[in-house]
């Protein structure tokens, strides 16, 4: 098997599917990124009490909630060279599942800000998001125990911070509310 080592080699979503599974990476515009080899328990903590809100809300209801590794191939139809991994997204059209991917862009994603990749959470994964119509993109910080929550609206993203405790409403989500007492409960 291929594994995904050369700087400055541009690679598609076939590409990504023959490499060694011993390392997780993702795609941005074809160039390969690494991902951390194992996240910090605050990191798991904050996954798991976003995840457990959102599936209990979900449950019964057309939307799906997911936890990586989900392949996400944002450009599918158009040269299949960003694959992500977030760290929890929601799906709510089912025929976008396929395999073990996503074709095509969810409607919410949610990424936990860890030190070694939150540049490319914060720009590069950002760009893309709002390029592919993400509707709705989380970033959760252990650290300040923050959320930035960004919200398509005409093409753009608007933003609105949330600090550790209260209910932030889930705009694709009508009705959904997430406790972020309960998120950064650590």
């Amino acid at each position: 098997m291929q594994t995904a080592a050369d700087k400055g080699q541009r690679y598609t979503y076939a590409d990504y599917c023959a490499w060694d599974g011993s390392q997780r990476w993702e795609l941005i515009d074809g160039a390969a990124y690494a991902m951390s080899p194992g996240p910090s328990w605050k990191h798991q903590m904050i996954v798991g009490n976003l995840y457990f809100q959102l599936a209990g809300f979900l449950q019964g209801k057309p939307c799906m909630a997911f936890v990586a590794p989900l392949d996400v191939r944002l450009n599918a139809e158009d040269g299949d060279d960003t694959v992500v991994q977030p760290d929890i997204l929601v799906i709510c059209d089912r025929s976008k599942l396929s395999g073990t991917c996503c074709v095509g862009a969810p409607d919410m994603v949610v990424e936990i800000l860890s030190p070694s990749t939150a540049s490319n959470d914060m720009f590069l994964k950002y760009s893309k998001y709002l390029q592919a119509g993400v509707r709705e993109y989380w970033i959760a910080d252990p650290e300040t125990k923050t959320v930035r929550a960004f919200i398509l609206k005409d093409g753009k993203y608007d933003s609105v911070d949330y600090f550790g405790s209260g209910a932030v409403p889930v705009h694709v989500l009508d009705g959904c509310e997430i406790d972020l007492t309960k998120v950064f409960d650590f």
